[in-house]
């Protein structure tokens, strides 16, 4: 068994595809799927149950999943410790959508040009999909609404954002739940953090949500709160960067509904090199810029 079977090998029981395995590792389709079966003639065992279009792990593949995010960890602080604890390496951050559209492009950028020899991997999702990912090893590290409130997770603050009810201009002030009450609400799907703040409000004020409508970007968000169709939550910072904000109006959230912190977050006991000069970095851009944390807050 070769460490770039466990590693093919891993990628697909992460996405649940060849396909994706492949785009997500730069080969074609067929290496994969011919490493796989090599794999699995050497080990005596099927590691998926192939159903229509997805690959489900089987009994065997959970067992070896598990080594096998203890492989690639040990495999990654091997190559720093070889390298005199230098960054190098796979390196997978999770991250929330407006997290990585306002505050991780400068960040990623200094990583980057710090870090040469880091393959540093970025995973856009909802805060729950984040915090699985953690537990379940796909991610090392994650930007997320925090503070850490898991068992086994450690973590940072990044940011305070300062949570804004947007509706359409000619809105008159909400100032509680109830004066928007049966409006579409846009979000995002089950997980978001944000979407549970919002749910809480509203229940906050016995009042029941409108219909839901899902959507996967702010953009689209704004675009169908400007059309009049309802409302959404975002961070003010979002909502600065957006084109069309001038044509929506925000609310502040009543306390303690209109705060949230950013946290970075990982798992107790795997804080490597490559972590640790993120980590770093993170801190001095944060002490850096005292005053946009004000303006946050």
């Amino acid at each position: 068994m070769e460490f770039s079977q466990l590693r093919i090998f891993q990628a697909v029981a992460e996405e649940g595809s060849v396909t994706r395995a492949a785009e997500r590792l730069h080969r074609v389709p067929s290496n994969l799927s011919t490493r796989l079966r090599q794999l699995e003639e050497q080990l005596g065992v099927e590691l998926f149950l192939r159903e229509r279009q997805r690959m489900q792990l089987s009994p065997a593949g959970k067992v070896l999943l598990d080594y096998a995010h203890r492989l690639s960890a040990l495999h990654d602080q091997a190559v720093a410790a070889v390298q005199g604890g230098e960054p190098a390496g796979d390196f997978v951050l999770g991250t929330m959508y407006s997290t990585a559209a306002i505050h991780l492009p400068g960040l990623l950028a200094r990583y980057h040009q710090a870090y040469p020899q880091v393959n540093l991997q970025v995973q856009a999702a909802p805060s729950g999909e984040l915090l699985e990912g953690l537990l379940n090893h796909r991610l090392d590290a994650a930007l997320v609404d925090g503070p850490p409130s898991l068992a086994g997770l450690d973590g940072v603050p990044l940011c305070d954002e300062t949570l804004l009810l947007i509706t359409c201009a000619q809105h008159p002030p909400v100032r509680s739940a109830r004066d928007v009450a049966g409006k579409a609400v846009f979000t995002f799907r089950q997980g978001c953090s944000y979407r549970m703040r919002l749910e809480a409000w509203y229940a906050d004020a016995h009042t029941p949500m409108g219909r839901v409508m899902e959507i996967e970007s702010y953009q689209s968000m704004l675009a169908c709160v400007i059309a009049g169709a309802g409302v959404a939550l975002m961070a003010e910072s979002m909502l600065d960067s957006l084109p069309g904000r001038d044509q929506v109006r925000a609310h502040r959230l009543q306390a303690p509904f209109d705060h949230a912190v950013t946290w970075l977050m990982w798992r107790q006991g795997m804080c490597g090199a490559n972590l640790q000069a993120w980590i770093d970095l993170q801190q001095t851009e944060t002490n850096n810029q005292p005053s946009e944390a004000a303006v946050s807050a």
